[in-house]
C-alpha cells in the first residue's frame, strides 16, 4: 500500500481481545514487536522482564488477553493489523510507580497509555494520531475520566523507532493532551480529559 492510499477515515479500531490475537501476534512478528517486548515492559519487575523476555513475555500478554483484560487497542486498515496502542488503568502497569521519573502526579485515577508500536510501512503517515483518538474513546467507554501519557522529547530531530514507543509530545498535542509535568529532559507528562 503506497503512502497516498492510507486513508485515515477508514482505520477501524478494536480491543486486543482472546478473538483478535492472532492479529496481535501477526503484527508483533516473531521477534515480538522491539527485542521480545510484547508489551510487557512496564507490566513487569526489570529482572522478570529480562527473564521471560521472547517468548516468557509473549504468553505472559497472552494469559492477560485470555484472561478478559483488555490491554490495549489495535489499529487495522483494509482488514489487516498495522498498529498497537497499550491502554489501561495505571494500575496495570506497576512499574510506572517504581519509575523515578515517571511517579503519579496526584491522587487522580488515571488511564496510561505506556507503549505503541506501527508497522513499519505505516509510520509517520498518521495512524498513531488517530490511534491515540481512539484509545482515548475507548478509556471513556470504560468510564475513564483522564487519560495519561509520558511521551519522549527529541533532543533533535527524530526519535529512532525503538526509543519513540512511547510516542513524541508533538502527537499527543494534535490529539488533544496538554502538558502536565516535564519531570526529567527527555519526558513530558500529559493527559486529556474524554
Amino acid at each position: 500500500m503506497s503512502q497516498t492510499q492510507l486513508s485515515l477515515s477508514s482505520l477501524e479500531f478494536h480491543p486486543l481481545t482472546i478473538e483478535r490475537w492472532a492479529d496481535f501476534e501477526g503484527l508483533f512478528g516473531e521477534r515480538g514487536a522491539y527485542g521480545g517486548c510484547w508489551c510487557m515492559w512496564w507490566r513487569l519487575t526489570r529482572s522478570q522482564f529480562t527473564k521471560q523476555q521472547g517468548e516468557g513475555n509473549r504468553q505472559a500478554m497472552r494469559e492477560i488477553v485470555r484472561s478478559g483484560e483488555v490491554p490495549g487497542i489495535l489499529t487495522y486498515a483494509g482488514g489487516h493489523p498495522i498498529a498497537w496502542c497499550s491502554v489501561a488503568p495505571r494500575e496495570r502497569f506497576p512499574s510506572l510507580n517504581r519509575s523515578p521519573v515517571l511517579r503519579r502526579l496526584d491522587d487522580t485515577p488515571v488511564w496510561s497509555i505506556v507503549c505503541f508500536f506501527v508497522d513499519k510501512d505505516y509510520r509517520d503517515r498518521g495512524a498513531s494520531v488517530a490511534l491515540i483518538r481512539a484509545a482515548v474513546e475507548h478509556v471513556r467507554r470504560n468510564g475513564g475520566q483522564v487519560v495519561e501519557a509520558y511521551p519522549t522529547q527529541p533532543k533533535a530531530g527524530r526519535l529512532p523507532p525503538v526509543s519513540s514507543f512511547m510516542g513524541t509530545p508533538s502527537m499527543f498535542e494534535r490529539a488533544g493532551f496538554v502538558k502536565c509535568a516535564r519531570p526529567s529532559k527527555s519526558k513530558v507528562i500529559m493527559r486529556a480529559y474524554p
